[in-house]
């Protein structure tokens, strides 16, 4: 993967999510969000079957909760035990603890509350932005962008990106099926997570990129032998 790609992607994709998240809390803000929010929801539980809300609990439980946090524990012993990436298990500990951390100061700061309406799963605490759909980004972003790193077929990185991608996107809509989360909320969840893991992936390459400039520098410095 180069650098200059990723530092560039990086960039533009930290500043949109940034963007976007800002004008849908915006939106929200002035209410203007009850015409997507509705449609989206009327979609989405029309489907509504006793197999389905089975499914949906399902990947709900892997967005966040028992399930989630097993995978991330494996996730993080392997690459420590198994595979020995110890930068690269201190990346992945960042954008998982940092998008938790995140999710709670932005639904500190704008109190949304939860839909009412047609609940067919608990939930608790504020709606605005989702955290299963931000954790969901972050765990399975942030295993997609270290499996993509050593994936050597067009193939093998692929197939990642669309297990990903659906992945997050059957977490989020999840949410939206149970009725514990408003559209805009996954949305924005998605979009801040997405920032976040831009941001970090940005200052984690740069500095992978420093740290060898520094390893060539000693390594031209040694002197040599006769």
């Amino acid at each position: 993967m180069k650098l200059k790609f990723v530092f560039t992607a990086s960039i533009i994709v930290s500043l949109i999510g940034a963007i976007g998240f800002t004008l849908i809390a915006v939106l929200i803000g002035k209410n203007n969000m009850e015409w997507f929010d509705s449609r989206v929801i009327a979609f989405v539980q029309q489907w509504e079957s006793p197999g389905l809300t089975k499914v949906m609990n399902g990947l709900s439980l892997l967005g966040a909760g028992t399930l989630n946090i097993i995978l991330t524990v494996l996730i993080m012993l392997m690459l420590y035990f198994v595979f020995k990436h110890r930068w690269e298990l201190l990346f992945f500990i960042g954008v998982i603890a940092g998008s938790a951390l995140l999710n709670v100061l932005l639904k500190a700061i704008f109190h949304r509350d939860r839909p009412t309406l047609h609940r067919l799963a608990d939930a608790t605490g504020y709606s605005f932005p989702s955290g299963h759909s931000m954790a969901a980004f972050a765990l399975y972003g942030v295993l997609c962008f270290l499996l993509w790193k050593h994936a050597r077929t067009a193939l093998a990185r692929t197939l990642l990106i669309v297990a990903g991608t659906v992945m997050i996107l059957g977490i989020g809509i999840s949410r939206i099926y149970l009725g514990v989360h408003y559209p805009s909320d996954v949305v924005g969840g998605y979009l801040a997570s997405g920032t976040w893991l831009a941001v970090i992936i940005w200052f984690y390459q740069r500095w992978l990129e420093r740290r060898r400039d520094r390893e060539e520098m000693l390594v031209l410095r040694r002197p040599s032998r006769v």
